[in-house]
């Protein structure tokens, strides 16, 4: 698979570059050993990520990138008029090459009409005749972990760098924020919610079953995380927990939750946004899978098991389940509790705080 690459590399090489993020914060997470590569390959470049307001927190203290814009579809950039506006601040900015990760037919769109002379990324979504350099996303790229895409589009185009990990950091301060807003010290997170849809998401009882043996078993509180919309997951995984407890569904910033992701002992998660971000952190994860491809999605972390079903139809990747969400039924709490266990015994030190990672 190849690709002219005039323009990316050598003298001539861009000396600011915009990299259109994805929209979904965990694939946020999975883009960012791309990101380490851009800035390995393009060492004095300017790294501008433009992002929508959500996955954009991901990046304010990112080594990785020097400057974030905002793309606020819900806000300043609404509608036509709006995405006028960004397409000129775009313009504004003069960068000389557009790296988009992100696969949607807008990106492309945007970047062509800001007259941003090297457009590069997937020829998908019907875009590629806005691109200047399109790498065609096969089979093959698709079966692998998310986290390639990126890196073989990049390495299509004649971009390189020794392989990153996942990264995500935090500012000082944050981790001591973090244990002010929990309030005691020593937790697993429990992250129920999955923004995707419904059918991702496991039993509120049999998440406080959970919490309750692994508080007990290892002497940690729980943590329960989540998006705004999940709080009455949250209420009712609240309700059965009989150890100290804490419900944050809904009460984080991102950044808020990455820290006390990224402070916590465990985390025992669906497949979602906040397991990528345990991930980053090396986090010990015990991720759960029903109806998504573990193998495509899984936690990037040598510190993670995925525990997924064998139902038949699954992975069917729908957002709600059309009949009797046996995928997740298949997952027992014993079966969650024991890959905790195994994983936290095999990883020695793995209940140290931060693990993998050292915290400022």
């Amino acid at each position: 698979m190849t690709c002219d690459t005039n323009g990316l590399g050598g003298d001539d090489a861009p000396r600011k570059i915009l990299i259109r993020a994805t929209n979904w914060i965990g694939d946020g997470v999975m883009m960012t050993p791309a990101l380490g590569v851009v800035r390995q390959h393009y060492r004095g470049a300017e790294i501008v990520v433009a992002a929508n307001p959500l996955v954009a927190e991901l990046f304010r203290t990112h080594p990785w990138c020097d400057r974030i814009l905002i793309f606020d579809k819900n806000g300043r950039h609404k509608g036509l008029a709006g995405l006028m506006t960004f397409t000129r601040e775009l313009r504004s900015e003069n960068f000389g090459l557009a790296l988009l990760f992100q696969k949607a037919f807008e990106a492309a769109l945007l970047t062509f009409l800001a007259g941003i002379p090297i457009r590069a990324g997937f020829s998908t979504d019907h875009r590629g005749f806005l691109l200047t350099h399109k790498t065609p996303l096969t089979e093959d790229i698709r079966q692998r972990h998310h986290s390639r895409h990126y890196l073989e589009m990049l390495a299509a185009l004649g971009i390189s760098g020794q392989d990153s990990p996942l990264r995500l950091d935090l500012a000082p301060g944050e981790p001591s924020a973090a244990l002010s807003l929990v309030g005691f010290d020593g937790w697993l997170v429990l992250n129920p919610g999955a923004a995707y849809g419904s059918a991702k998401r496991w039993y509120p009882e049999r998440f406080a079953a959970v919490g309750n043996i692994l508080s007990r078993r290892l002497g940690l509180g729980v943590v329960i995380i989540g998006g705004p919309g999940e709080t009455a997951i949250g209420a009712d995984i609240e309700r059965q927990l009989s150890c100290p407890r804490i419900n944050l569904v809904g009460r984080t910033s991102v950044r808020e939750m990455m820290a006390v992701i990224a402070c916590s002992r465990l985390v025992v998660s669906n497949d979602s946004g906040p397991m990528h971000i345990a991930a980053a952190f090396s986090v010990p994860t015990v991720a759960i899978f029903g109806p998504t491809d573990h193998t495509t999605t899984y936690p990037l972390s040598e510190a993670s098991r995925v525990v997924h079903s064998a139902a038949d139809c699954a992975p069917c990747l729908r957002r709600t389940c059309p009949t009797d969400h046996h995928c997740m039924l298949n997952v027992t709490v014993d079966q969650v509790v024991s890959a905790a266990l195994e994983l936290l015994e095999e990883g020695g030190d793995g209940l140290r705080r931060g693990a993998g990672r050292e915290l400022v």
